[in-house]
């Protein structure tokens, strides 16, 4: 058995110096090598991920530019410059879409008046071209989704199943906030589904694809464009031309359960008079 002698507890203490700066430049060089990773997941990202950042000097198509100019007179003050939101007045609008434009300012709930729990309804400021004018802008502004071209409803000779999938969808997705009658409903902190009556194609479908308000977004993940025509199919020829989604009286457009419980108030009143009639008789 050695001995543990001054000079070797030295030389163990000398090594252990000696060692301490590799493992001082050990960590330095992971630090470092971690700081350029990061840096460089950073500037990959920034190159790549779309829409993240409105481009400047963007070449506009002529629609577009339109747009851009009745922007510049009615939108930049809430919305800033080349849409990139103000604190306070308005979000950005880079990468909602032109989908989301000719929603909010197609049924006039954009521009607001003043900061409310939700953007009602009201007539619209512009026309349908300028509308279009302005979601063109925006969708070549940061991209997003659009409500794409062609009939929107399907034609029930070429598709018998439509009207029912339609309605199979809707009572799923639909009803929790805006009824089976379609007529909206009120939700938490003041806002509120609203009714579907008016609601045009393009607005239903665009309200799928953007979720405004309360709504959730339905991307095509979720509803195929197939079933979202299919929705839209049901609401404007079953709830908007019929009006009546069950039933026969149409009671409050809420379906066949108003119905049913109109029917077991007033049997039952019957029957407890007759019951009493029958009584009063023997």
């Amino acid at each position: 058995m050695t001995s543990d002698t001054p000079a070797r507890r030295r030389g163990r203490v000398f090594s252990r110096r000696r060692g301490a700066p590799s493992r001082v430049r050990r960590r330095l060089g992971a630090a470092a090598r971690m700081l350029a990773a990061l840096v460089l997941a950073g500037g990959v990202y920034t190159a790549f991920a779309p829409g993240a950042f409105a481009e400047d000097n963007v070449p506009l198509s002529a629609p577009a530019q339109e747009g851009k100019a009745l922007y510049d007179t009615s939108c930049i003050t809430c919305h800033g410059r080349d849409g990139q939101g103000v604190e306070g007045r308005g979000p950005s609008l880079i990468g909602v879409g032109s989908a989301s434009v000719e929603f909010q300012v197609g049924t006039g709930r954009m521009p607001m008046t003043r900061q409310e729990a939700q953007a009602e309804q009201k007539p619209p400021q512009f026309d349908e071209t300028q509308t279009k004018q302005l979601g063109q802008y925006v969708q070549e502004l940061g991209g997003g989704p659009e409500v794409p071209e062609g009939p929107l409803v399907k034609d029930l000779e070429s598709n018998p199943n439509a009207l029912a999938d339609g309605g199979e969808l809707f009572r799923v997705n639909c009803t929790s906030c805006h009824g089976f009658g379609g007529g909206g409903g009120a939700l938490s902190s003041g806002k509120f589904a609203p009714g579907l009556h008016d609601a045009t194609a393009e607005q239903i479908y665009a309200a799928m694809l953007t979720g405004p308000q309360n709504m959730p977004v339905f991307g095509d993940n979720q509803l195929s464009p197939d079933e979202k025509k299919q929705i839209i199919t049901y609401i404007q020829l079953q709830l908007q031309e019929d009006k009546d989604p069950g039933g026969l009286f149409n009671l409050g457009r809420y379906g066949p359960s108003t119905e049913g419980m109109a029917i077991f108030l007033v049997g039952i009143t019957l029957l407890v008079f007759t019951s009493l009639w029958i009584a009063g008789k023997s």
